[in-house]
């Protein structure tokens, strides 16, 4: 296992939707394997396939609240095909660190999908792991959780954002 580059946002890679997954091989498991094992020393709780550049149709998710990984979710191909309510929950991106936002999203949703070896599962989910399916989907059609705020809050965040890497850029040259 190796750990994985996480683009951060603007990478314009980030914009770009992915592929579905055909081959179901070494390569796949390494890259979900890899993806496990960079967003658990992000630390985070989920990832997905084009937020470490790879344009495939793969998340793993693990909101397990112990400080051992114990629930990890690796769907290939997943879609979403039923959502129920509406919930509005704070999120986080592992792509656009250091920023919070409110976001609108379903309550309880099924998401349907091929584990490593091409199997077909179902599987329904509301609270974090619920929010944090729907968000990690939204990455394979090259959506982040920041596209989903409102046009005045997306503009506060963008100039508060680059005002931010601006400043990190400065930090890091002065170092």
């Amino acid at each position: 296992m190796a750990l994985r580059k996480i683009l951060h946002y603007p990478d314009p890679l980030l914009k770009r939707k992915s592929e579905t997954v055909t081959e179901f091989n070494d390569e796949l498991r390494q890259l979900t394997e890899d993806m496990a094992e960079t967003m658990y020393d992000a630390p985070g709780v989920g990832l997905a396939a084009p937020q470490v550049g790879v344009l495939k149709r793969v998340v793993v998710i693990d909101c397990s609240a112990s400080e051992e990984p114990n629930d990890l979710l690796v769907a290939v191909n997943p879609e979403i095909i039923a959502t129920e309510g509406d919930s509005v929950e704070e999120e986080g991106c592992l792509s656009v660190p250091g920023f919070w936002a409110s976001v609108k999203r379903a309550e309880k949703a099924t998401l349907r999908y091929q584990d490593v070896d091409g199997n077909l599962h179902e599987r329904t989910a509301d609270g974090l792991l619920g929010i944090c399916m729907q968000h990690e989907l939204d990455h394979l059609e090259g959506v982040l959780f920041v596209d989903r705020l409102s046009p005045l809050k997306r503009s506060m965040f963008k100039k508060k954002y680059m005002k931010m890497l601006k400043e990190r850029e400065q930090n890091a040259a002065e170092a």
